[in-house]
């Protein structure tokens, strides 16, 4: 161990290993509350239990683990104040930000989007949170990402970068608000296509997001 230390290979071995659990939180893969084994883990990466060691104490450093003596490692549960207002605020600023853009949709961008959802229609009927999760990241992308003022657009883009900081996928938890996640993205599309007024389509994408947080609070109340 202490060879390994010196000459740098154990830093290396923990960094992949750092980097290879917060993907797996990151993506949803280890959802909040799951229990880090150490061995198991080292196993999977073929390595000792010393960097995978270190690699937690990294990721606790940076809440992303959390560590109770007799339970061990888990990662990190929701902070649920957080991730409401955190919901909130997007409701309003992707609204806003979808509004805008729909005007100015390139080319193909509604085909794009359809074809997105006909994907997370298909997970349905086998379901990955994980998967879900990152093709509904896509398909509101193509649905804001041609807005026109720059700072609304960042202010989207950093909400949709905390909630993946929040590690949480409320599918995950309640995985019946998938379809209706779908059908209401039809009717999105349906609006945008008919040439709806822009505030049409800004309270459609508000109550979208708002639908699904009131699920995901809805869940954690039983």
């Amino acid at each position: 161990m202490a060879r390994e230390t010196v000459n740098g290979t154990a830093m290396s071995k923990s960094r992949i290993a750092y980097e290879w659990i917060k993907a797996r939180i990151a993506d949803g893969t280890f959802s909040p509350g799951y229990r880090l084994v150490l061995g198991q883990l080292a196993q999977e990466l073929g390595v000792s239990v010393v960097p995978i060691r270190e690699a937690i104490r990294l990721l606790e450093a940076e809440g992303l683990v959390t560590f109770e003596r007799n339970v061990g490692a888990q990662v990190a549960m929701v902070d649920e104040s957080e991730y409401q207002h955190t919901m909130q605020t997007l409701a309003l600023v992707e609204g806003y930000a979808a509004a805008l853009a729909a005007p100015v949709l390139p080319p193909g961008a509604l085909a794009e989007a359809r074809a997105l959802n006909a994907e997370l229609a298909d997970c349905l009927g086998h379901f990955e949170p994980a998967r879900f999760t990152g093709l509904n990241r896509d398909f509101h992308t193509v649905l804001f990402g041609a807005c026109p003022n720059p700072q609304v657009l960042d202010l989207v883009r950093r909400g949709w970068d905390r909630l993946s900081g929040l590690r949480t996928s409320t599918f995950s938890f309640v995985p019946g608000r998938a379809r209706e996640s779908v059908a209401e993205h039809e009717t999105i599309l349906g609006l945008i296509e008919r040439g709806a007024p822009a505030a049409d389509v800004e309270q459609a994408v508000r109550a979208h997001r708002l639908a699904t947080l009131d699920a995901f609070l809805a869940h954690r109340r039983h």
